[in-house]
């Protein structure tokens, strides 16, 4: 089917993705990106050419130019990222829980649910009642390998710091939930899958309970997925439910994650064009 849809004149590509930027407000730990030119980058190719014995000079590239590329500084959960079962605890349900370079592939492709909060307040946590309900006004049930994706609408916000703390978040059973229907990946358009820091700090400090912490993430040494975090546009998407879609993530070895950029993959269903990119702010 994907073939069919990429091939095919009615078939779009919907980016679900943010990207790496410099310093960008709504990354507690904001990539480092240090970007070097073409004159910069002849230089360079000069010296490693001279470190092995070769008289080379900047100048004698074509117009003094060489190859651009960048230097980068940023942890794997910044951007749009897939975090690991490795990620939330060492086990799994007594065994060992896989890294991101152990998550199989069959797990990263399906076809996509979206579930929409976006009125549900700001550090709310969703339940599972909550996500019986979002499936029951889509008349949907849920199947093996299908991937969901929590709509909460904070990607508006991205580039501004309200992106930390403004969305509802997913709570421990309404992620038990998904999982124990054979949901293995879900993905959110807001900055984390629990409630935002500041709020599980408050009710951890008003109750003691450490279940106010991280109960999402921490399901994930209970039931076996993987959580795709700061997605976006999913208000391009044309409809809520059988969205195909592709989200493989980066290797990184022994990692707790790593960047992807998920894709979904549809017919325009409004103009039968074909598009490459759409929706949201460009990134």
């Amino acid at each position: 089917m994907l073939r069919e849809l990429l091939t095919s004149d009615g078939g779009e590509l919907i980016d679900l993705s943010i990207g790496l930027e410099d310093g960008v407000a709504s990354e507690p730990e904001p990539p480092s990106i240090g970007h070097f030119d073409h004159e910069a980058g002849a230089e360079r190719l000069a010296e490693n050419l001279r470190a092995m014995g070769h008289d080379v000079d900047a100048e004698d590239f074509s117009d003094g130019m060489g190859l651009a590329w960048e230097d980068l500084e940023v942890i794997p959960h910044a951007g749009t990222h897939m975090d690991a079962p490795w990620h939330y605890g060492p086990e799994v349900d007594g065994g060992p829980a896989k890294t991101i370079d152990e998550v199989p592939l069959e797990w990263c492709a399906g076809d996509a649910v979206v579930l929409d909060f976006r009125e549900k307040e700001p550090g709310y946590e969703i339940t599972a009642a909550d996500v019986e309900d979002a499936l029951a006004d889509l008349d949907h049930d849920l199947s093996p390998g299908e991937i969901v994706l929590i709509q909460t609408g904070a990607d508006e916000l991205w580039g501004t710091p309200e992106y930390l703390t403004q969305f509802p978040g997913m709570g421990a059973e309404a992620t038990k939930y998904l999982v124990e229907r054979g949901i293995k990946v879900i993905g959110t358009d807001a900055y984390g899958f629990d409630k935002p820091f500041t709020a599980m700090g408050e009710r951890y400090a008003e109750t003691g309970d450490e279940g106010e912490l991280w109960p999402a993430h921490f399901a994930g040494r209970e039931v076996e997925y993987c959580q795709i975090e700061k997605m976006a546009n999913f208000d391009a998407l044309p409809r809520k439910t059988g969205i195909p879609i592709v989200a493989f993530p980066v290797k990184i070895e022994d990692a707790s994650g790593g960047w992807v950029r998920p894709v979904a993959i549809v017919e325009d269903e409004a103009s039968g064009e074909t598009g490459t990119e759409h929706g949201g702010a460009d990134r």
